[in-house]
């Protein structure tokens, strides 16, 4: 096993080993993978954009159900890389030994754990293609702005993955990633600006989700982007993933492999 430092982890080429082998594996099940992102923006956007919309009606001059459209790929980008990276890869660890026979070839510890980040903000981008398609067919989002949406779901995937990943790294059991779930990924997918403004919250509670919660940051870019409003904030937003995700990325691979190790 080759030396790596905290800030200099021990990667190459070879994590695209990692993700290919989970690439493999997520397409010989395309069909139960392929159902959520096809389904969940249709379900949203009728029960909530079309139900609820109809006593909504505007939120800051913008159609209810095209207010909502963006946050439900910000949530998408969220779920999906979060979930990979926790209940995935507490399996593929712990239960499947999978990590155990990857760092028994010439893979590193940290190419393993890269190659799992990379994976699961692989799927944010996959799920957000599809759901996008789904929303574009629904006319709620604005073309051709929207498209950068793809590429930047693998960013903000990645900082989700990064963070479930640390999550992995500290929790004993499968049974308490429910606590995560729950704790930190509901409030978030309620209080980050996704189905109503901040703007509405107390000003502590409006800081504080800006301070402290990524799906925040996400919701704003993807908005901007989706429904071609740009606004200064958007760059304080970008700078926020950009750090946070260097951070988490850096600290799931610290984490993991003293979990591994130990």
């Amino acid at each position: 096993m080759r030396p790596g430092s905290f800030l200099t982890p021990d990667i190459s080429r070879a994590v695209w080993t990692v993700w290919r082998r989970n690439r493999d594996v997520f397409f010989k099940t395309y069909r139960v993978n392929f159902l959520p992102p096809l389904l969940e923006p249709v379900l949203y956007l009728v029960a909530l954009g079309i139900g609820l919309g109809s006593f909504v009606g505007e939120i800051d001059g913008i159609m209810y159900i095209r207010y909502i459209a963006p946050a439900l790929l910000a949530i998408s980008t969220m779920n999906t890389a979060f979930f990979e990276c926790t209940y995935g890869s507490f399996v593929r660890m712990y239960y499947m030994k999978t990590f155990d026979a990857m760092v028994a070839t010439p893979l590193t510890i940290d190419e393993v754990i890269a190659g799992e980040l990379l994976w699961g903000a692989t799927r944010s981008f996959i799920y957000v293609s599809i759901m996008l398609l789904i929303l574009l067919v629904f006319g709620v989002v604005d073309i051709p702005a929207s498209l950068l949406v793809i590429p930047f779901s693998f960013a903000g995937g990645l900082l989700f993955a990064s963070i479930g990943m640390c999550f992995t790294a500290l929790t004993p059991g499968i049974d308490e990633l429910n606590y995560p779930s729950f704790l930190f990924i509901t409030p978030m997918f309620l209080f980050s600006g996704t189905f109503f403004p901040l703007s509405v919250l107390p000003d502590t509670v409006r800081y504080l989700a800006l301070a402290l919660l990524p799906l925040t940051h996400v919701v704003t870019v993807t908005r901007s982007l989706t429904l071609t409003h740009f606004s200064p904030f958007i760059f304080v937003s970008l700078g926020w993933i950009v750090l946070a995700t260097a951070v988490f990325f850096l600290l799931a691979i610290h984490l993991m492999k003293k979990r591994l190790v130990t």
